[in-house]
């Protein structure tokens, strides 16, 4: 079995591949049980590896109903982050805003409402019209349609390609749609964005001004139920059926998680909760290379040296199923020839496998030292390999 620092070389589509059969720390990756979700739509993403866990249609815009109030939230927190808000100013409620059904504050035209309290309308209680006063006072334009447009935009700019959006709050609407990719996407920039207002989301009641006692309640059923949950958004239409974007981390691990178009919710949260137990008891993290560790060796060419290694700055963790045994398949992959002078630290290649069957890893690997140009006899001992390799391939072929 070839070592790390001894790997079988191949080439592939003009591109040198080192194929490497044992890593530095090797793991062998047995696959996980996948998990039969009911929902329609479903995304698993372990957020601290990146590690896709589950993905079922996730690329697929669908109605996501009030799980779209998070990107209105995100919105919120950039204009609280930028001064363009502050949590103690007060807000007018149009007639608009007040018209909206639904989960709502029940707020009217005569109420100023401060921010905080709008933010947690939204959190907790969904309010409908809680987004539409947000809406309305960012808006480029003073409307909900023209924060709407500005919403689509930003969600784009941010890597939410499949989303656009028709109204601040998932009231159903033409053209109003999200992958559940896209909601994973925006619950990780919540988390790591604004980890300020993040606690906001595990609160499970909020109790505006005592006018609507049967909207008092946070509607994600996994608060408090001890498995680490804490946020982040329900969604129910008759069209979009129930669904949860949710988040939940136990030790050192934080998974996020989308699940569309169950048929209650009850089955709602008894699929949110299976999926959470899923996550973390099928799966676990592992260090597959420690940092500085050489796990290849890269031809330069014209180099002082014939050879550098080549090595991860960090440590690469993967998640693996939790029954793993001891080895997992991995390439180097780089273009070649690489020519001299080479710098320390310098990215030359990736380290690409997919562990136990899922989506696969990509991480960059650098040079381990300097690797300055070679001197006249490396020039020379170079020009002469050339010429015996084109001598020893006979002459070329007639057009």
């Amino acid at each position: 079995m070839p070592s790390p620092t001894d790997p079988r070389l191949s080439r592939v589509a003009g591109a040198l591949r080192l194929t490497l059969v044992a890593l530095a720390a090797t793991l062998f990756a047995l696959p996980a049980l996948a998990f039969e979700t009911r929902g329609s739509a479903a995304y698993v993403l372990d957020v601290g590896t990146g590690t896709v866990l589950l993905s079922k249609d996730a690329d697929q815009p669908r109605p996501p109903a009030s799980m779209s109030k998070l990107m209105t939230l995100y919105v919120a927190f950039e204009a609280l982050r930028d001064g363009r808000l502050t949590l103690d100013e007060r807000l007018p409620v149009s007639q608009h805003a007040m018209s909206y059904r639904g989960s709502t504050m029940f707020l009217d035209t005569t109420d100023r409402v401060r921010v905080e309290d709008l933010l947690r309308g939204i959190i907790v209680l969904s309010g409908n019209d809680a987004c539409a006063v947000i809406a309305e006072a960012l808006s480029p334009d003073g409307t909900e349609a023209g924060f709407a447009r500005y919403m689509t935009e930003r969600a784009h700019q941010i890597g939410m390609a499949n989303s656009t959006f028709a109204n601040s709050n998932g009231w159903p609407a033409a053209g109003h749609l999200m992958s559940v990719k896209d909601l994973a996407v925006l619950a990780n920039r919540i988390i790591t964005d604004f980890p300020e207002y993040y606690p906001l989301f595990s609160e499970t009641e909020f109790a505006f001004d005592g006018r609507a006692p049967s909207n008092t309640h946070n509607r994600n059923p996994l608060l408090g139920l001890g498995i680490g949950a804490d946020g982040l958004k329900t969604g129910h239409t008759q069209e979009a059926g129930f669904g949860l974007v949710g988040s939940a981390r136990q030790g050192d691990r934080r998974v996020i998680f989308v699940i569309s178009g169950l048929a209650s919710k009850e089955a709602r949260a008894d699929e949110a909760e299976a999926v959470v137990n899923w996550s973390f008891r099928q799966f676990a993290e592992k260090t597959v290379l420690a940092a500085e560790t050489p796990v290849a060796r890269a031809p330069v060419f014209m180099g002082r040296e014939p050879e550098v290694d080549l090595v991860a700055t960090e440590d690469v963790k993967t998640i693996l199923p939790a029954l793993a045994g001891s080895e997992i398949a991995a390439e180097v992959i780089y273009g070649g020839p690489i020519h001299a002078p080479v710098a320390r630290g310098q990215q030359l290649a990736e380290l690409v496998f997919a562990p136990g069957g899922l989506a696969e890893v990509r991480h960059p690997l650098v040079a381990a030292r300097d690797v300055p140009v070679g001197g006249f006899l490396v020039r020379v001992q170079t020009a002469a390999k050339a010429l015996i390799a084109r001598f020893l391939s006979g002459p070329a072929e007639a057009m």
